[in-house]
């Protein structure tokens, strides 16, 4: 599993010639760090300074935790996903029976592969949301973090969308092809405006 792994060797694995992990589960990565430098401003924007947000900072610590393992979860869910894809691509086509129980299994692979990114997406919009709900009160000394979170979450918002581009373009069947295109077409827009909204907004604070 990702989440148990140490950095060094998830980035080896990463950087090795095969196909899990890969951009998908960096992308979940990216999430996943958004989370937790959110994490890390709401505990520094604590005490009694602090005192008449602390139920909002509270909410946001807990809510920024939550959003990690979620993250981390999808991680390995997506390179659970793509090695059903391959998996799949290898099963045996001898016969006619063989060859459409293999043209079945990877068009299931391939929209199951579709999905995790997308429900990344969504986890990553809720980094943008809590960190811009945290900007107005933050500890200015470690403002410039809100930015980072939010960028990481735009991060991994457009690499998941490519991630789900690949897998749909290569579903045959017409009627699920749609219906992943009505789920999941502009959801990131969404989450790169946010972020970019919120990355400026930092900027202008660290440099008025």
């Amino acid at each position: 599993m990702i989440s148990s792994e140490t950095i060094h060797d998830y980035l080896s694995r990463l950087a090795s010639r095969q196909p899990t992990p890969g951009g998908g589960a960096a992308a979940a990565l990216h999430a996943a760090q958004g989370a937790a430098l959110v994490g890390m401003v709401a505990r520094y924007t604590t005490g009694a300074k602090y005192e008449e947000h602390a139920a909002l900072v509270t909410r946001i610590t807990s809510a920024a935790d939550h959003l990690i393992v979620e993250a981390l979860r999808l991680a390995d869910a997506d390179e659970h996903a793509f090695q059903s894809v391959i998996d799949s691509y290898k099963l045996p086509s001898d016969t006619e029976e063989l060859k459409a129980s293999k043209t079945a299994a990877i068009q299931s692979a391939l929209v199951q592969a579709a999905h995790t990114p997308a429900q990344l997406i969504k986890v990553a919009g809720e980094v943008v949301d809590l960190a811009t709900e945290l900007f107005d009160v933050a500890n200015p000394n470690v403002i410039s973090d809100v930015a980072a979170a939010a960028d990481a979450a735009r991060a991994a918002a457009t690499t998941a969308r490519v991630n789900i581009d690949i897998n749909v373009v290569a579903i045959k069947h017409g009627e699920a092809r749609s219906r992943l295109a009505e789920q999941t077409d502009g959801i990131e827009d969404k989450v790169v405006l946010a972020a970019d909204a919120l990355v400026k907004r930092v900027r202008e604070r660290i440099l008025s």
